[in-house]
């Protein structure tokens, strides 16, 4: 028997008032992997009166993956959501945490509500500072479209599984300290909280607020450049410059080669005349002619659009 939404916002409505779902009515897609944080995501986007659909991307990197799906098809039929899955094959190696996750995404779309909690940006906000960040990266996960469920916690969405009867799947990956997330979470995190001497992901959050606001002015007055102008790039305030030039190159290099910092760097030089052209990845370079710059592809001679 399918669960009555309006029952639903009874049990649930004082986290749904926390949530950033749209309208009442809208077709979602929802990453639903059958962890508690997906299986509260699928809940709560029907207790918001939305159209769901949940996808369940099997990697097959565990024996009877294909049970997880037929598990997540039931627990979405229960609730009247549509189910489709998608299965992607990945080769043993490494980066597997990584390329895991581009699949997911590949799959899953960039339209797809994930089920990230407020745990979770803390996480990545400590994982984004171990890799030398800036402010976009240190912000974490932005509530959003994409991120209904952020503001909530890790055991928010537990609880959620608990008052619908339902024993979520325990990746048993997310406990192998080979991955850097379980790490800073299962590590770093509790050491933060030991000397804090409090809940360290509330601060985390906060502190995640106030880099956004940083990275969102940052970015608005790098708009404000046109990027393949040498002498404004030259001109303009060095952190500004450089917010310009990393979008610039995020948007124009693949996907596998974006820029970091110290290619950030050699292309503000080739603005300022220090250099002449400057390697940025996946075979291609910046080159200034006659004061503009230019992202040319691997034959020296087509510029990229």
């Amino acid at each position: 028997m399918t669960i009555d939404p309006q029952q639903l916002r009874l049990r649930h409505g004082d986290l749904l008032a926390r949530c950033r779902f749209p309208a009442a009515g809208t077709a979602i897609t929802c990453g639903v992997s059958g962890g508690a944080d997906s299986i509260a995501l699928l809940v709560l986007a029907v207790a918001a009166g939305c159209e769901v659909t949940a996808v369940h991307v099997d990697h097959g990197l565990r024996d009877g993956s294909h049970l997880e799906a037929r598990w997540v098809a039931e627990v979405a039929a229960r609730f009247g959501a549509g189910f489709r899955s998608e299965r992607v094959e990945l080769e043993p190696g490494p980066n597997l945490e990584a390329r895991a996750r581009s699949a997911r995404l590949q799959v899953l779309g960039a339209s797809a509500a994930l089920g990230h909690t407020a745990d979770d940006r803390a996480e990545t906000m400590l994982m984004n500072l171990l890799r030398g960040a800036g402010p976009d990266g240190l912000a974490g996960i932005r509530p959003g479209l994409r991120h209904p469920i952020v503001a909530l916690r890790r055991r928010e969405t537990e609880n959620v599984c608990t008052l619908e009867g339902i024993e979520p799947f325990h990746d048993p990956s997310n406990s192998d300290p080979a991955f850097l997330r379980n790490r800073v979470r299962h590590e770093l995190l509790p050491l933060l909280q030991d000397l804090a001497r409090r809940d360290a992901v509330p601060i985390l959050v906060r502190q995640g607020e106030l880099f956004a606001e940083v990275a969102d002015h940052l970015r608005h007055a790098a708009n404000s450049i046109d990027v393949t102008d040498a002498h404004a790039v030259a001109g303009a305030e060095v952190v500004v410059a450089r917010v310009a030039v990393r979008e610039w190159l995020r948007a124009d290099l693949p996907e596998a080669h974006p820029p970091d910092a110290a290619t950030v760097e050699r292309v503000l030089a080739v603005a300022r005349m220090e250099s002449r052209s400057t390697d940025v990845g996946g075979g291609r370079r910046v080159e200034r002619t006659a004061g503009r710059l230019r992202l040319v592809s691997p034959d020296d001679s087509v510029p990229v659009d």
